[in-house]
């Protein structure tokens, strides 16, 4: 039999997409994974305790399910106080590509892009291999505690109803409504969303260029009417403290925060980036002396416009994404094709 250490190492990337699905934080995930190799070691110590263990994915995936809704359940209270929209932390990563590091592969695959690629440790290796769609992450963000963990542990990683009950202390079939519950949530609540790698490409790079030319027309004609804009500031950077709809509003938010930014900070950069697999935008600049204001956007997509845009500009949550060097800034905007 194998060392307790080596046979949790095995799981350790599985045991981070599950708790990152949950959490939607990477810092808070890598803990509720070390915490599970506590309680693993402590359970598990002996040799007859692991011989009574038949599914050892099982038994970890069920320990951090437990850890992250408690985790969950705790952090309502902090959410409750938080200044402005709460959003997840996401995954950044360089583009890549045959063409260069500024030039996309809309697949989201090549060197340095896919499920395998850019990833340098274990927190995103896993998010990267398990697809953690950061407009999944996103949507659940307005889900219950135990709606999030019976969704994620049913919907994403198939684990059975009677399992799930154990976790959230519940009967299967109320787990199985929790479950029926979130999903209805993010399917009917959220902005539509199509996943299409090249419009969704063609809509980023169309987005970017109307807010660099400041021309609010060319905006328009990329979002949806019923778009939403959604930022988290934490309350130390200026973006939307309530969610902005409609594309007119948007435009001139989008538009108008862009000319703060110009007005406000210097050295601006924005640069293309996957984000949790998909494109989005970076955006670095000194906001004031001493003061970095570093961020990150995602979007939405469907039926040919942009229909949800998200802005995350805390810096607790931006701590591991990487900063856009002076190579970063060479980075090209793809042309925007038809």
């Amino acid at each position: 039999m194998r060392d307790l250490a080596t046979e949790f190492e095995a799981e350790r990337d599985h045991l981070t997409a599950v708790a990152y699905r949950m959490l939607g934080s990477r810092a808070e995930a890598e803990d509720a994974v070390q915490e599970t190799w506590l309680r693993y070691a402590a359970a598990l110590g002996t040799p007859q305790a692991r011989a009574e263990i038949r599914d050892l994915r099982a038994w970890l995936t069920t320990a951090t399910a437990r850890i992250c809704l408690d985790l969950l359940r705790s952090a309502r209270i902090r959410r409750e106080s938080y200044q402005g929209q709460w959003l997840p932390e996401p995954i950044v990563g360089r583009l890549p590509g045959p063409e260069g590091p500024g030039t996309p592969d809309p697949a989201g695959s090549g060197p340095g892009g896919g499920a395998e690629g850019f990833a340098p440790d274990p927190a995103e290796r896993a998010a990267q291999t398990e697809q953690v769609g950061i407009a999944l992450l996103t949507l659940m963000e307005r889900l219950t505690p135990d709606q999030r963990v019976a969704f994620v542990l049913h919907d994403v990683f198939a684990v059975p109803f009677p399992e799930i009950a154990v976790v959230l202390g519940t009967s299967p079939g109320a787990a199985r409504q929790l479950a029926s519950r979130a999903r209805r949530a993010v399917t009917e609540e959220g902005p539509r969303h199509s996943a299409d790698p090249a419009e969704h490409r063609r809509l980023v790079a169309a987005f970017l260029r109307a807010v660099e030319s400041g021309d609010p027309e060319r905006l328009l004609e990329v979002l949806a009417p019923d778009v939403v804009f959604v930022g988290d500031g934490g309350g130390l950077f200026p973006t939307a403290r309530q969610p902005v709809a409609g594309a007119a509003k948007v435009a001139r938010f989008a538009l108008g925060l862009m000319r703060r930014a110009s007005w406000e900070t210097r050295d601006l950069r924005m640069r293309l980036v996957l984000v949790n697999g998909t494109l989005g935008i970076q955006v670095e600049a000194e906001y004031r002396p001493g003061l970095p204001l570093h961020g990150v956007m995602w979007f939405t997509v469907a039926d040919g416009r942009i229909t949800g845009a998200y802005h995350q500009v805390n810096p607790e949550k931006l701590a591991r994404v990487a900063r856009i060097t002076e190579e970063g800034r060479a980075h090209p905007v793809p042309p925007v094709r038809g």
